[in-house]
């Protein structure tokens, strides 16, 4: 992971590439705005709802992003939550019952093995199209059956917003934050796309986990990729610094 240098103090740009998709995104800038950066939107995907035949019975409900309890109603069994967010988000809609892991698939299966038995019965694992098939695997691997449903869609936005573009060109980014492997993946073919990829080896990438900054190493030349101590946004915001 390269490191080259960049303006410093007052001079240094103040501009943070959001990728994250909407309605977080809108969310982040938010709380990127009140850091003292600026905060420049560009989501690599957009989050469709789709409908499901769900299950008849199923012991637990398990929620591995903030996409999938938006996208269903409340069910009554018990639900369990990848991480903080994702369970404050299953509650506003209206979720009872809500356990949250600490952030990550390893976390969430620990948290499942714990707390339910698999003779209880199938786990219902609502899932964006393409998402949590490992999450699958390693629940399978506990003993547990899983009913994986596919809640919503996820598909690359069309092209890179002029709005983020412009700060590229210009030299106005400092940062970038990616979510996911795949947010990633498809920002960086928005940014080829617009022509941008040589701006970004001024930026320094900013991963919610290794697995996404490994992804991001691959995918171009960064000024520096990090990765966050624990996988949340918190987590992530934390390494922003002041500008």
């Amino acid at each position: 992971m390269s490191e080259t240098a960049m303006p410093v103090g007052r001079d240094a740009p103040r501009g943070v590439l959001v990728t994250r998709p909407e309605p977080g995104a809108a969310e982040t800038a938010a709380k990127i705005a009140a850091l003292g950066w600026d905060p420049v939107l560009a989501p690599a995907l957009v989050l469709r709802p789709l409908p499901f035949a769900a299950p008849s019975r199923a012991q637990a409900l398990l929620l591995p992003s903030r996409a999938a309890a938006r996208a269903l109603a409340p069910w009554p069994v018990p639900v369990f939550a990848v991480g903080e967010a994702t369970a404050e988000e299953a509650r506003r809609r209206g979720f009872a019952r809500v356990t949250a892991a600490t952030g990550d698939a390893a976390a969430l299966t620990a948290l499942v093995a714990r707390s339910l038995r698999p003779q209880d019965g199938p786990l219902l694992l609502a899932v964006g199209r393409g998402y949590s098939l490992d999450l699958a695997q390693r629940l399978r691997a506990r003993g547990f059956a899983v009913i994986r449903r596919v809640v919503y869609g996820a598909e690359p936005a069309p092209a890179l917003p002029e709005a983020a573009a412009s700060p590229l060109r210009e030299g106005r980014v400092r940062l970038a934050l990616f979510f996911s492997p795949r947010s990633a993946s498809c920002s960086m073919v928005q940014v080829r796309d617009a022509g941008l990829l040589p701006a970004l080896a001024g930026v320094e990438a900013l991963a919610i986990s290794p697995r996404v900054a490994a992804t991001l190493s691959g995918l171009c030349a960064w000024r520096n990729i990090r990765a966050a101590p624990r996988p949340d946004q918190d987590s992530l915001l934390e390494m922003l610094g002041t500008p």
